[in-house]
Protein backbone atom coordinates (compact mmCIF):
# COMPACT_ATOMS: atom_id res chain seq x y z
CA UNK A 1 0.00 0.00 0.00
CA UNK A 2 1.27 3.35 -1.06
CA UNK A 3 1.44 5.69 2.26
CA UNK A 4 -1.35 5.79 4.80
CA UNK A 5 -1.21 9.04 6.19
CA UNK A 6 1.16 12.64 6.27
CA UNK A 7 0.90 15.17 9.57
CA UNK A 8 2.88 17.59 9.31
CA UNK A 9 2.38 19.39 12.92
CA UNK A 10 4.86 22.24 11.81
CA UNK A 11 7.54 23.28 9.57
CA UNK A 12 10.16 20.89 11.48
CA UNK A 13 8.13 17.93 12.62
CA UNK A 14 5.96 15.43 10.07
CA UNK A 15 4.65 12.09 10.51
CA UNK A 16 4.56 9.24 8.18
CA UNK A 17 2.48 6.29 8.81
CA UNK A 18 2.50 2.96 6.46
CA UNK A 19 -0.31 0.30 6.35
CA UNK A 20 1.57 -3.04 5.78
CA UNK A 21 0.19 -4.45 2.99
CA UNK A 22 2.80 -5.48 0.71
CA UNK A 23 4.54 -9.38 0.87
CA UNK A 24 8.05 -9.15 2.38
CA UNK A 25 9.42 -9.54 -1.60
CA UNK A 26 7.71 -6.66 -2.68
CA UNK A 27 9.01 -4.01 0.46
CA UNK A 28 12.63 -5.86 -0.25
CA UNK A 29 13.05 -5.15 -4.20
CA UNK A 30 11.71 -1.35 -2.98
CA UNK A 31 14.23 -0.38 -0.16
CA UNK A 32 17.74 0.17 0.15
CA UNK A 33 20.03 -1.56 3.08
CA UNK A 34 22.96 -0.69 4.90
CA UNK A 35 25.48 -3.93 5.44
CA UNK A 36 24.32 -4.08 9.30
CA UNK A 37 20.30 -3.62 8.81
CA UNK A 38 20.77 -5.94 6.10
CA UNK A 39 22.07 -8.48 8.86
CA UNK A 40 19.50 -7.22 11.33
CA UNK A 41 16.33 -7.98 8.91
CA UNK A 42 17.91 -11.31 8.22
CA UNK A 43 18.31 -12.56 11.62
CA UNK A 44 14.63 -11.77 12.50
CA UNK A 45 12.49 -14.82 13.00
CA UNK A 46 8.94 -13.22 11.93
CA UNK A 47 7.80 -12.22 8.56
CA UNK A 48 5.62 -9.67 10.40
CA UNK A 49 8.96 -7.61 12.18
CA UNK A 50 10.63 -8.55 8.40
CA UNK A 51 8.19 -6.50 6.61
CA UNK A 52 7.32 -3.82 9.46
CA UNK A 53 11.54 -3.32 9.71
CA UNK A 54 11.31 -2.86 5.92
CA UNK A 55 7.99 -0.41 5.61
CA UNK A 56 10.13 1.86 7.93
CA UNK A 57 12.90 2.42 5.12
CA UNK A 58 9.78 3.23 2.40
CA UNK A 59 8.90 5.56 5.19
CA UNK A 60 12.65 6.61 4.91
CA UNK A 61 12.71 7.10 1.17
CA UNK A 62 9.39 9.42 1.19
CA UNK A 63 11.09 11.72 3.32
CA UNK A 64 14.06 11.69 1.09
CA UNK A 65 16.56 9.52 3.17
CA UNK A 66 17.29 5.82 3.18
CA UNK A 67 18.45 3.39 5.46
CA UNK A 68 21.71 4.69 4.55
CA UNK A 69 21.30 7.47 6.12
CA UNK A 70 19.95 5.89 9.84
CA UNK A 71 22.29 4.59 12.60
CA UNK A 72 21.44 3.26 15.79
CA UNK A 73 23.50 4.24 18.90
CA UNK A 74 24.91 1.68 21.79
CA UNK A 75 21.53 1.83 23.25
CA UNK A 76 19.70 1.09 20.06
CA UNK A 77 18.10 4.10 19.89
CA UNK A 78 17.75 5.68 16.10
CA UNK A 79 19.40 8.44 14.34
CA UNK A 80 19.63 10.40 11.18
CA UNK A 81 22.98 11.36 10.19
CA UNK A 82 22.50 15.56 10.37
CA UNK A 83 20.70 17.46 12.79
CA UNK A 84 16.93 15.90 12.46
CA UNK A 85 16.00 14.00 15.23
CA UNK A 86 13.93 10.38 14.44
CA UNK A 87 11.45 8.17 16.00
CA UNK A 88 10.29 4.74 14.85
CA UNK A 89 6.94 2.73 15.94
CA UNK A 90 5.39 -0.11 14.37
CA UNK A 91 2.61 -2.75 15.52
CA UNK A 92 0.74 -5.40 13.47
CA UNK A 93 0.59 -3.74 10.67
CA UNK A 94 1.27 0.20 10.64
CA UNK A 95 4.46 1.22 10.65
CA UNK A 96 5.40 5.30 11.37
CA UNK A 97 8.30 7.48 12.06
CA UNK A 98 8.57 11.31 13.25
CA UNK A 99 11.43 13.52 12.00
CA UNK A 100 11.61 16.51 13.07
CA UNK A 101 13.92 18.88 14.67
CA UNK A 102 12.89 19.11 18.00
CA UNK A 103 13.63 16.04 20.50
CA UNK A 104 10.56 13.33 19.83
CA UNK A 105 9.31 10.35 20.32
CA UNK A 106 6.97 8.22 18.81
CA UNK A 107 4.53 5.09 19.18
CA UNK A 108 1.62 3.23 17.91
CA UNK A 109 -0.53 0.92 20.22
CA UNK A 110 -3.23 -1.68 18.76
CA UNK A 111 -6.11 -1.12 21.25
CA UNK A 112 -7.26 -4.63 23.11
CA UNK A 113 -8.12 -6.07 26.25
CA UNK A 114 -5.35 -6.86 26.89
CA UNK A 115 -3.63 -4.05 28.13
CA UNK A 116 -6.50 -4.04 31.44
CA UNK A 117 -4.50 -7.12 32.79
CA UNK A 118 -1.44 -5.14 32.57
CA UNK A 119 -2.66 -1.74 33.66
CA UNK A 120 -1.00 -2.00 37.30
CA UNK A 121 2.23 -2.71 35.53
CA UNK A 122 2.46 0.76 33.99
CA UNK A 123 -0.02 3.04 35.56
CA UNK A 124 0.40 4.39 39.07
CA UNK A 125 -0.87 8.10 39.85
CA UNK A 126 -3.20 7.87 36.74
CA UNK A 127 -5.52 5.46 38.36
CA UNK A 128 -6.71 8.69 40.23
CA UNK A 129 -8.56 10.08 36.89
CA UNK A 130 -9.24 6.38 35.41
CA UNK A 131 -12.56 5.05 35.68
CA UNK A 132 -12.18 1.48 35.41
CA UNK A 133 -16.39 0.87 34.26
CA UNK A 134 -15.71 3.51 31.61
CA UNK A 135 -16.01 2.41 27.92
CA UNK A 136 -12.76 4.70 27.25
CA UNK A 137 -10.86 2.88 29.79
CA UNK A 138 -8.67 0.36 26.96
CA UNK A 139 -8.69 3.77 25.03
CA UNK A 140 -6.89 5.61 27.68
CA UNK A 141 -4.73 2.95 29.19
CA UNK A 142 -3.44 2.46 25.25
CA UNK A 143 -2.98 6.50 25.19
CA UNK A 144 -0.93 6.07 28.77
CA UNK A 145 0.93 3.29 27.32
CA UNK A 146 1.90 4.93 24.21
CA UNK A 147 2.76 8.05 26.50
CA UNK A 148 5.42 6.14 28.35
CA UNK A 149 6.51 4.24 25.65
CA UNK A 150 7.39 7.51 23.41
CA UNK A 151 8.85 9.15 26.26
CA UNK A 152 11.45 6.19 26.92
CA UNK A 153 12.48 6.04 23.47
CA UNK A 154 12.93 10.10 23.67
CA UNK A 155 15.40 9.52 27.25
CA UNK A 156 16.28 5.78 26.73
CA UNK A 157 18.00 5.48 29.47
CA UNK A 158 18.22 2.03 31.56
CA UNK A 159 16.56 1.85 34.79
CA UNK A 160 13.37 4.08 33.93
CA UNK A 161 10.26 2.59 35.03
CA UNK A 162 6.96 3.15 33.16
CA UNK A 163 5.27 3.13 36.87
CA UNK A 164 7.58 4.56 39.12
CA UNK A 165 9.34 7.25 36.82
CA UNK A 166 6.73 8.42 33.99
CA UNK A 167 3.55 9.68 35.35
CA UNK A 168 0.50 11.15 32.53
CA UNK A 169 -2.03 14.12 33.54
CA UNK A 170 -6.06 13.51 33.22
CA UNK A 171 -6.99 14.14 29.62
CA UNK A 172 -10.09 13.62 27.57
CA UNK A 173 -9.61 11.01 24.67
CA UNK A 174 -11.41 14.11 22.39
CA UNK A 175 -8.84 16.29 23.11
CA UNK A 176 -5.84 14.26 21.61
CA UNK A 177 -3.63 16.23 23.79
CA UNK A 178 -1.96 15.81 27.09
CA UNK A 179 1.49 17.10 29.46
CA UNK A 180 2.99 14.21 31.32
CA UNK A 181 6.48 14.32 33.71
CA UNK A 182 9.59 11.80 34.29
CA UNK A 183 11.25 12.11 37.24
CA UNK A 184 14.35 9.88 37.08
CA UNK A 185 17.18 10.40 39.99
CA UNK A 186 17.77 13.68 40.13
CA UNK A 187 16.03 14.22 36.19
CA UNK A 188 12.66 16.56 35.88
CA UNK A 189 11.77 16.26 32.53
CA UNK A 190 8.09 17.72 31.56
CA UNK A 191 6.50 16.39 27.78
CA UNK A 192 3.66 17.91 25.40
CA UNK A 193 1.79 14.83 24.32
CA UNK A 194 -0.46 14.20 20.92
CA UNK A 195 -2.46 11.64 20.19
CA UNK A 196 -4.84 9.93 17.67
CA UNK A 197 -6.90 7.42 16.99
CA UNK A 198 -6.16 5.11 13.48
CA UNK A 199 -8.36 2.27 12.67
CA UNK A 200 -8.26 0.74 15.98
CA UNK A 201 -4.96 2.06 16.67
CA UNK A 202 -3.36 4.39 18.91
CA UNK A 203 -0.58 6.81 17.56
CA UNK A 204 1.17 8.98 20.23
CA UNK A 205 3.91 10.86 19.48
CA UNK A 206 5.94 13.44 22.95
CA UNK A 207 8.24 16.23 22.59
CA UNK A 208 10.59 17.14 25.75
CA UNK A 209 9.89 20.81 26.61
Amino acid sequence: MPLYKTIHINSRTQILVWKVTESYGELLEQVVLNDSNRLRLDGMKSEMHQRAFLSVRKLLQETGHTDLDLYYDEFGKPHLHGEKYISITHSHEFSAIIISDETVGIDIELQRDKIIRIADKFCDSEFQFLDLESEEYIGKLTVIWGVKEAIFKIRNEKGISFKNHISVCDFKLESKQTIAELHFDNLVKDFKIHFEEIEGFTLVYAFEN
